[in-house]
C-alpha cells in the first residue's frame, strides 16, 4: 500500500504539487494497487480538489499497466 505521507517523507526534493503528481504515477506504475492519503500536501500550488487529483493520477497510471 502506497501512503502519500510516505512518498513526502522519501521524496525530500519535492518542490510542486505537480512534481509529486509524477511520483505518485511512477510508483502506481511500479506496481503499487493501493493508495490513501493521510496527510495533505503543502505546496503553494496544491489545488483545492489535490485529493481528486492525485487518485486520477494513480488509477490511470494503474489502468495503463495493467494488460
Amino acid at each position: 500500500m502506497l501512503w502519500l505521507s510516505e512518498v513526502l517523507l522519501e521524496n525530500h526534493s519535492l518542490d510542486s504539487f505537480e512534481h509529486l503528481k509524477d511520483v505518485i504515477k511512477d510508483k502506481a506504475q511500479s506496481g503499487e494497487l493501493f493508495f490513501r492519503m493521510d496527510v495533505i500536501p503543502s505546496f503553494p500550488d496544491t489545488p483545492s480538489n489535490w485529493e481528486d487529483q492525485l487518485e486520477a493520477v494513480f488509477t490511470e497510471a494503474n489502468v495503463l499497466v495493467d494488460p
